[in-house]
């Protein structure tokens, strides 16, 4: 009989940190796991800015498209980092998935660990002080307290 499928959820952004997090996901937590499947997720922030620029600007139709194709470039950009790191640790073996999704990154990585049925969820943390996190907020910390699957919040050395 042949094992479940193991499904590593890896969120990823433009932040070194979250890749280093797909790099310490696929050199310490995957090789000692078979049957594999690593899902990248991308989360794009909904953006605010459409409604904030429909109220007065002639040249609206021109400044939206040149928003979505900045956000589809950053996406390609990211994915095309992580895939690198991906090929050049070699994981031939390995299923990977790339997913982008939009909205609230919080809401967006949980819903993304029931909808794949996550194992594991990795992450990285920009590693933001008491002050900063009260202010901002944590995705890291949201996602440890309410994700339907273990976290690891890998931390940049």
């Amino acid at each position: 009989m042949e094992k479940k499928e193991r499904n590593f959820l890896v969120a990823v952004d433009e932040s070194k940190e979250s890749m280093f997090a797909l790099y310490w996901c696929i050199t310490k937590l995957i090789p000692h796991t078979t049957n594999v499947k690593l899902v990248l997720l991308y989360v794009q922030p909904t953006p605010a800015f459409h409604s904030f620029i429909a109220s007065g600007c002639a040249f609206y139709n021109d400044v939206i498209l040149d928003m979505d194709k900045y956000c589809i470039d950053l996406v390609d950009s990211v994915m095309e980092r992580a895939g690198d790191i991906c090929k050049k640790l070699n994981t031939t073996d390995i299923k990977i998935e790339r997913i982008i999704g939009r909205g609230d990154a919080k809401d967006v990585i949980c819903n993304a660990v029931k909808k794949f049925e996550a194992d594991t969820l990795v992450m990285g943390t920009h590693s933001y002080g008491f002050f900063k996190r009260a202010l901002v907020g944590s995705v890291s910390d949201y996602c440890a307290m309410y994700a339907k699957c273990p976290v690891v919040i890998v931390k940049h050395p």
